[in-house]
């Protein structure tokens, strides 16, 4: 246990208060993000899971599902219905890749390709939508980045 852990547990704070809770602040955050994203993406008839998926593919196009099931740190039962939906909104199509018919690659359609440009207008919103500085946010990408490589060290480590 390192010198913060044990200065957690000590005698008069109150771990279980949902107050100290940095999983709870995480949470909230990402709940809140993900409501003000709603209405953006609404009006690009995306969810906020298929705003993902599209940027991974606006990044990179025609890439294989578990490239971008490693990226966005989601398991194929989970992707699967994600492509899916998106093909049939035509904006990806899914195709077995020809050098190993196991694998299926997943390529932008031109409808696709031409959400991006709407979709430039989502960041910036955002960013004031947060009433955060560039520079605050990025150090706070950085830091929870690094909170979630951690935790999966953590967990590779039980396996």
């Amino acid at each position: 246990m390192n010198d913060d852990a044990k200065q957690a547990a000590t005698p008069g704070v109150n771990m279980l208060a949902l107050d100290n809770q940095f999983c709870f602040a995480l949470y909230s955050a990402s709940h809140a993000m993900t409501k003000t994203y709603k209405p953006m993406l609404d009006r690009l008839g995306l969810t906020y899971p298929q705003y993902l998926v599209m940027l991974v593919l606006w990044e990179q196009d025609a890439i294989l599902v578990k490239e971008i099931g490693a990226r966005l740190f989601l398991d194929s039962g989970t992707l699967t219905p994600l492509l899916k939906r998106l093909e049939a909104n035509g904006l990806v199509s899914r195709n077995r890749d020809p050098h190993d018919e196991r694998q299926v690659r997943i390529v932008l359609s031109p409808h696709g390709r031409a959400l991006r440009k709407a979709a430039l207008e989502i960041p910036p919103q955002v960013l004031c939508a947060s009433g955060q500085e560039v520079a605050a946010l990025g150090r706070m990408r950085s830091e929870l980045a690094r909170v979630r490589d951690d935790l999966f060290k953590n967990l590779d480590g039980e396996a």
